[in-house]
């Protein structure tokens, strides 16, 4: 038996419960369902015969949806797009650094418009402010057992092994700076599905007092943090830019004061920027002043150095008081430095004792992308993966799909034609170093010892420079507790 025609309007009756507004468009009843003693649902008492005495207005908060003009201020408490309350940790701007607008032009034109004699004297810049630094890094390829059973899954395919390989090695690295135990704060900055901290609290198996604070900006899906439920170890994510984070705001440190390790990988452009500057001048400064003698005068004070080694070499950390320092660590792998920003780059001192200046700053971070120029692929191919890139971000995946090779995006720019793949690489390669040496020199006068290093194989991420810092009096990785 064929179905019968829809109702025309004004004839036979809706279902129980649902709105009595008929839509012409599609020959039917509106399915909503309406409030007790009410005819029509509230997008459509408005249209109502009934409800034309109130009017219903866009949401101020939301267009997409409408509220009563007479219950707008009783809605605007409620809505859910409304702006939420900032919790304690967030102070607007907190680590993004002194603007001063008198050294940013308004506008500067792209590379590509520049003229060859502008960029010859660029280069010349670059060339000369990078003169007796080490172009060449130390290799630093580790690996941690906690991922020896992950590594050799069959089921891995490239993408999973490529990071996987990544994450051990800074696992390795973090266990050689003498940074992965006990009593510690692992905060891991752009954290995105938690993997890196994962793999810590994996390495750490039962050790005592481990605290992880998951740093990511975005929702993010199919996190692992949530599936840890170990005794000796707490998860908490907060999702926050790094700009406006203030640690020591943070209840968990503030209770605990547990030294803090900032880990990290492929930290993009400006959010290593922030990230530095959160560790080492927000959280680290701010519990220094409010410590009245410093702890490591007081270990002087209780025990000879003697002693205190006597204790280390024992294994009786109950009673060893250590050097504590807030920041015990730093291991971030770099990533993405034009996405770097002026205003936020912790290295401007280093650049202007250069003679360097914003300018310089704006056009050696776009050249930087010009370090995996040789290693494009075709137009086509570099679509197809651009797309995947966008439904991994869409996901809420932290991890750079690189492949081993860098995909041209938005920011890199007409090279050149009077430099060939070889120069341009080169010429990208000293950008991200001098970038990187401003960090190395921020860091420094901060009283860390910094280092760079190689920490994976370019086939397996031509992103693959790791900073490690240590406090001062941990210079050495064998005297750090």
């Amino acid at each position: 038996m064929a179905a019968s025609a829809p109702m025309p309007h004004g004839t036979g009756f809706p279902a129980e419960g649902r709105c009595g507004y008929y839509v012409e468009k599609k020959k039917r009843f509106c399915r909503m369902v309406v409030a007790a003693g009410k005819r029509f649902c509230g997008e459509h008492a408005g249209a109502a015969e009934e409800e034309n005495a109130r009017k219903r207005i866009l949401c101020p908060l939301d267009p997409k949806h409408t509220v009563y003009e007479d219950q707008l201020a009783k809605h605007l408490k409620k809505c859910n797009s409304r702006e939420k309350p900032k919790p304690d940790f967030f102070i607007q701007d907190i680590n993004a650094g002194l603007k001063d607008e008198t050294e940013i032009p308004e506008k500067l034109v792209p590379i590509s418009f520049l003229s060859e004699e502008q960029m010859e004297n660029l280069i010349k810049k670059l060339r000369k402010a990078s003169e007796g630094l080490n172009s060449t890094l130390k290799d630093q390829i580790m690996s941690h057992p906690a991922l020896h059973d992950a590594l050799n899954d069959p089921k891995n395919g490239d993408s999973a092994t490529k990071h996987l390989k990544q994450q051990a090695s800074i696992l390795g690295n973090i266990e050689k700076l003498k940074l992965l135990g006990p009593r510690r704060c692992f905060v891991e900055f752009g954290a995105g599905k938690g993997k890196l901290s994962h793999w810590v609290d994996i390495a750490l198996k039962d050790a005592e007092k481990v605290h992880f604070i998951l740093v990511e900006k975005v929702t993010t899906r199919f996190k692992v943090d949530g599936k840890h439920r170990k005794k000796n170890s707490v998860f908490e994510r907060l999702q926050i830019d790094i700009q406006h984070l203030c640690l020591n705001k943070i209840p968990l440190l503030s209770k605990e004061k547990l030294p803090v390790v900032g880990i990290g990988k492929h930290l993009c452009g400006v959010a290593t920027d922030l990230a530095l500057r959160c560790l080492v001048e927000t959280y680290a400064a701010s519990c220094e002043e409010r410590n009245e003698e410093p702890l490591a005068k007081r270990v002087k004070n209780d025990k000879t150095e003697k002693e205190i080694n006597t204790l280390a070499k024992e294994g009786n950390e109950k009673n060893i008081p250590e050097k504590w320092t807030p920041v015990a660590g730093i291991v971030i792998a770099l990533c993405c430095h034009h996405r770097c920003d002026w205003r936020h780059y912790v290295g401007k001192e280093y650049f202007r004792a250069l003679g360097l200046g914003a300018v310089e700053f704006h056009y050696f971070q776009r050249m930087s992308s010009w370090a995996t120029c040789g290693m494009q692929k075709t137009s086509l191919e570099a679509s197809n993966i651009s797309t995947k890139r966008k439904d991994k971000q869409n996901d809420g995946s932290e991890e750079h799909d690189d492949g081993g090779y860098r995909i041209t995006d938005d920011s890199t720019e007409s090279l050149p034609g009077f430099l060939n793949v070889e120069e341009k690489k080169k010429i990208g390669h000293l950008c991200k170093l001098l970038i990187d040496q401003g960090r190395i020199n921020y860091l420094q006068q901060k009283g860390f010892n910094p280092a760079l290093q190689y920490y994976t194989d370019p086939l397996v991420s031509l992103e693959n420079v790791l900073l490690t810092a240590l406090p001062n009096h941990s210079s050495s990785p064998e005297t750090t507790a």
